[in-house]
């Protein structure tokens, strides 16, 4: 009787069927892996675009609410009720022409009722990411009018990123007042158009807005920022007109609410 035949292949083709186990146990584990950095790369971004923006915009407008309490304690207590005089006219005076200060130097802070009546972001001078639009907030353009100065008083923020100040730029409606503050007091501005343009579009900055080598003829504010979100293909350039100068010795002007809009 032939002789039993020997076990190494029955082994042989035991490995083989432990082969494929074992590498779809690599591949699973593999797989694991690779979707664990999905969930964590998408929570980080998450994150960076929504939850960190939220928690650096209220960061930055905590900081520009104790610049304007600062402001208010510095200076006399308000000599007129805020809002119409006598006559039913808003209580306003000649614009004080604001001084021009140093590179990111703190001179401002902008209000946008239609962003929330509580919405309020520092203004400082430039537009350097890492000096100004990213620590700070809103820069102010170098070169451009001051505010209360005859011209286009221009400003950039971010859209996306850093707090986000002009995240909202395109809800703005015709009319909407866009409010600066400085220690003399708050210049109301009126919005009337935005356009899209390219990164490299320097007229919207001259001094009457789009207008190359027009002398000022009257008071401007242009606010610009990315567009569309998360990109930097074009650009937002939205346009207001003066409206008045309300000195702070006559107390905020009714321009700060939505209630108070024109």
């Amino acid at each position: 009787m032939p002789d039993t035949p020997p076990a190494p292949p029955a082994r042989r083709q035991s490995d083989r069927r432990r082969r494929p186990a074992s590498a779809l146990g690599v591949v699973g584990v593999l797989g694991e892996i690779l979707v664990t950095l999905g969930v964590v790369v998408l929570l980080y971004v998450a994150y960076q675009l929504w939850i960190g923006d939220a928690i650096i915009g209220s960061q930055r407008q905590a900081e520009a609410q104790e610049i304007t309490q600062q402001w208010a304690a510095e200076q006399p207590a308000p000599t007129a009720t805020p809002g119409p005089d006598a006559t039913g006219e808003p209580v306003t005076a000649e614009p004080v022409v604001t001084p021009e200060v140093g590179d990111a130097e703190i001179f401002a802070t902008l209000h946008v009722p239609r962003f929330g009546e509580d919405w309020v972001f520092p203004v400082a001078e430039g537009v350097s990411k890492t000096r100004v639009l990213d620590p700070i907030g809103i820069g102010h353009y170098p070169g451009t009018a001051m505010p209360g100065a005859m011209g286009n008083v221009a400003l950039a923020a971010h859209r996306y990123t850093h707090g986000a100040p002009f995240e909202n730029l395109p809800s703005l409606q015709i009319g909407d007042a866009i409010v600066i503050e400085t220690v003399d007091g708050w210049y109301t501005y009126r919005f009337r158009n935005m356009e899209y343009v390219r990164p490299d579009e320097v007229a919207v900055l001259e001094p009457v807005p789009q207008k190359v080598g027009a002398a000022p003829d009257g008071r401007y504010l242009t606010l610009t920022t990315c567009s569309p979100m998360w990109s930097t293909a074009e650009r937002i350039a939205a346009y207001a007109v003066f409206e008045s100068f309300t000195p702070r010795a006559a107390g905020e002007p009714a321009s700060l609410t939505l209630a108070g809009e024109a």
